[in-house]
């Protein structure tokens, strides 16, 4: 049993600022250390603060709490600080604390790796390991894509899907566990493709599965027109280049567009609807907002 002595009493919080230099100087006012793991897919920033006391977790939450008003109007976005106990032992691995199971659909899990899990009849299950993962899953827009490839799964008129902006390849990982293919994914950054490669061979999968490589979105020309298209890049270059990205899908196919701030997708929807789409569906959380259109022309 473990001793209270050997406990920590932790605060964390997840920062969507994408300003380092911003969340040091708000952070370094509560005169506490904080432990960092960043997602570089979603741009989040996982923090995780300690005390020996439960007292002390419970004063640095409420200072915390106390200055989200005035951290905000500098324009940072964290989420509500959340209490936790942690073995001293297991603060090398204290990021994990930050990962759960999740469950998109019916026919969708996402499992980190040191998690057990008994899939059902029928469900289709991603193992991803956050510590070598540019993506997880638990971004919301990373969670619309899955959402839309869930729903779409087993449809006859969906079948070959791109991921362009793959991150840790968990979008193309689960597009060909619900059954699309063929399925290719791409990065900009060529450790992403690295990292993909590795979370293909934790779901049991190789290059004849999902083709993978580096390109880049602004030059990327498709060889062929899919079925379905997730875009999980920055707004301005989906506004910028609307018409090569509408491109990438065939006419009547499904282009799921995220990683957009909300405040900014309403001009990005007139911006693809002038160039050849249809907004079929969009989901807002927080300050995320994504939407899944459909090319007409």
């Amino acid at each position: 049993m473990t001793k209270i002595s050997d406990k920590l009493y932790c605060v964390k919080l997840v920062d969507y600022t994408a300003n380092p230099d911003l969340t040091f100087e708000l952070l370094s006012s509560l005169e506490s250390y904080f432990m960092s793991y960043e997602d570089r897919e979603s741009g989040a920033m996982y923090l995780t603060a300690y005390s020996e006391t439960p007292e002390g977790a419970a004063e640095l939450k409420r200072k915390i709490e106390e200055n989200m008003p005035f951290w905000s109007d500098a324009g940072a976005i964290f989420s509500d600080p959340e209490e936790f106990e942690l073995a001293k032992e297991e603060w090398s691995e204290v990021w994990k604390k930050y990962f759960n199971i999740i469950h998109i659909a019916d026919n969708l899990v996402i499992r980190p790796s040191w998690l057990e899990y008994n899939a059902q009849p029928g469900q289709a299950v991603v193992n991803i390991d956050p510590g070598m993962s540019f993506g997880t899953g638990q971004h919301a827009t990373t969670a619309y894509c899955l959402k839309v490839l869930a729903q779409n799964a087993g449809k006859a008129e969906y079948k070959s899907v791109l991921d362009a902006g793959c991150g840790s390849g968990i979008l193309a990982i689960a597009a060909k566990l619900l059954g699309y293919a063929p399925v290719t994914a791409y990065d900009y950054d060529p450790d992403c493709v690295t990292v993909t490669l590795e979370n293909m061979q934790c779901n049991g999968l190789t290059g004849d599965d999902i083709e993978v490589f580096a390109a880049d979105a602004t030059t990327y020309d498709a060889p062929r027109e899919f079925d379905f298209a997730c875009v999980n890049i920055l707004s301005p270059i989906l506004c910028a280049h609307a018409p090569r990205i509408i491109s990438w899908v065939r006419p009547d196919g499904l282009l799921a567009l995220a990683g957009i701030l909300s405040q900014d997708f309403e001009a990005l929807s007139k911006t693809f609807t002038a160039a050849g789409a249809v907004e079929l569906d969009r989901f807002t959380e927080k300050e995320w907002t994504s939407g899944l259109f459909r090319r007409v022309k």
